[in-house]
């Protein structure tokens, strides 16, 4: 698997949100005390509400800005990272974030912001990392990301958006795995599996 490029997306990929964000929403009253669903479960109760729509937005600045030292690394991805280095494959990030949230009064650099949870995480600038700040980027949309994954010529890309291999110029020649547990239909030529485990199975397999 020497020289293999694989890219991997960073929001609910590599980074899980939903504790930080029950946890937040709890903090501002925006769900019931004891509240504890998951991050699209926060999502779907706000907007189901009266302006729930603003409020969802300003809970997404604060979580992926301020309040994403609180965010957790999916089970699995250091391991995964970690056989990368041994077999010699290059990895990137590839991500779609804007670079300031909606509704976020403190303009928060969230790239910055993802860069520093990144670093703290110890995924990237490392000795023995599989990544450095240099391997990471973030696209204003989801077509400049798939511009960029292109670009980077890779070889496998996982990411949790089916809608990311979509795309009418997703390469053809770059393997697709949606990182998700939902049984929901999928492109063909898109592989959905739902740990990382699974994940570096499937891709360390040869």
């Amino acid at each position: 698997m020497s020289g293999v490029r694989i890219g991997i997306d960073f929001d609910n990929t590599i980074i899980c949100y939903d504790k930080v964000f029950a946890a937040v929403a709890r903090q501002r009253g925006l769900v019931p005390e004891g509240w504890d669903g998951l991050k699209n479960e926060v999502r779907d109760h706000l907007r189901s509400r009266e302006g729930g729509e603003l409020a969802w937005q300003g809970l997404q600045g604060f979580v992926y800005g301020k309040g994403i030292g609180g965010a957790e690394v999916y089970p699995g991805v250091q391991e995964f990272l970690a056989t990368c280095s041994l077999a010699g494959a290059k990895v990137y990030i590839v991500s779609h974030k804007t670079r300031y949230g909606h509704q976020d009064p403190d303009r928060t650099d969230l790239r910055d912001a993802a860069r520093s949870w990144l670093r703290g995480a110890g995924l990237i600038d490392t000795a023995d990392a599989a990544l450095s700040a240099g391997d990471v980027y973030f696209e204003d949309t989801q077509a400049g990301k798939v511009d960029r994954l292109a670009s980077l010529k890779l070889d496998v890309f996982i990411d949790d958006l089916v809608d990311v291999f979509e795309q009418p110029h997703f390469p053809t020649t770059t393997r697709s795995i949606l990182f998700t547990r939902s049984q929901r239909p999928c492109p063909a030529r898109c592989k959905p599996i739902a740990t990382w485990a699974e994940i570096r199975r499937e891709v360390f397999a040869a």
